[in-house]
């Protein structure tokens, strides 16, 4: 089976899952006796290493083979699959507010974000947990012209509103926060995991702040899920638009988002 059969087959098997699960919820009431205890509980599929199956029809191994073998010689891009599509999104967002004499605070290795959005001559200052928690970041009021967390989030021990309203108390009036986190993604724990966010939960938190938001946005859809269950997660996306891989990673299902993301001003 080649490579783009078996990505033809994702779209295919999640129709045949859905039809299969619709058939079962309308199912009549059998009159037979129904079973009881651990047995009448099916356990799902599961992959090689313990996890259910996102996708129970597919051949893990054969999929993630393909795809591997399908990125020999290609050139890659700067970004894996889950975050390609979002760095795009957010690329040099904030370019224009760039200088010398402007600084960004980056909240646990979020550096990476900050030169995305187009912060390359700003000072970053890194505030890394545990030193600094995003409930209590340990810095003056309006400290900073930019803000901004890249997967940390969903990490907050504690209240989430207060993480944000934190954030922009550290920038100054005028300056920017951009927060990006996961939605539909495996629980990491790192060293916790508490929350997920949709856009509009993203931008409900920097409006009760007192931030206005200026976008915001989300990435995802089911074959990216399909293939992280497998472990193409971390692979990078080729350059090459017409690679099934680039494609995938580009396509966006709103109602499937992997990715979230915010940016908001302070405002006052």
């Amino acid at each position: 089976m080649t490579f783009r059969s078996l990505l033809g087959r994702l779209g295919k098997d999640a129709l045949r899952l859905r039809v299969a699960a619709e058939r079962t919820l309308n199912r009549p009431p059998s009159a037979a006796k129904p079973p009881v205890g651990p047995a009448a509980v099916p356990r799902p599929p599961r992959q090689d290493d313990g996890r259910p199956k996102l996708y129970p029809g597919l051949p893990d191994k054969a999929l993630k083979a393909a795809v591997e073998t399908s990125l020999e010689g290609v050139p890659p891009s700067e970004h894996s699959l889950t975050r390609f599509a979002m760095y795009a999104a957010l690329s040099d967002r904030l370019a224009a507010e760039d200088g010398l004499r402007k600084t960004c605070l980056s909240i646990s290795g979020s550096r990476r974000m900050a030169l995305v959005l187009g912060l390359r001559t700003a000072k970053i200052v890194e505030a890394a947990y545990p030193a600094h928690s995003m409930l209590a970041l340990g810095f003056a009021d309006g400290a900073f012209d930019f803000c901004v967390s890249d997967q940390v989030l969903e990490h907050v021990e504690g209240n989430p509103f207060e993480a944000v309203k934190e954030s922009l108390r550290v920038v100054a009036p005028g300056g920017f926060v951009v927060h990006a986190t996961c939605f539909l993604n495996p629980v990491h724990r790192e060293p916790s995991d508490f929350w997920r966010f949709t856009p509009e939960a993203l931008a409900l938190l920097c409006r009760s702040a007192g931030g206005t938001v200026v976008e915001t946005g989300s990435w995802g859809n089911r074959e990216a899920l399909a293939l992280t269950q497998v472990g193409i997660r971390m692979h990078k996306v080729p350059v090459e638009a017409d690679h099934p891989l680039h494609r995938i990673a580009v396509a966006n299902e709103p109602d499937w988002p992997i990715h979230t993301w915010v940016i908001a001003r302070k405002t006052r």
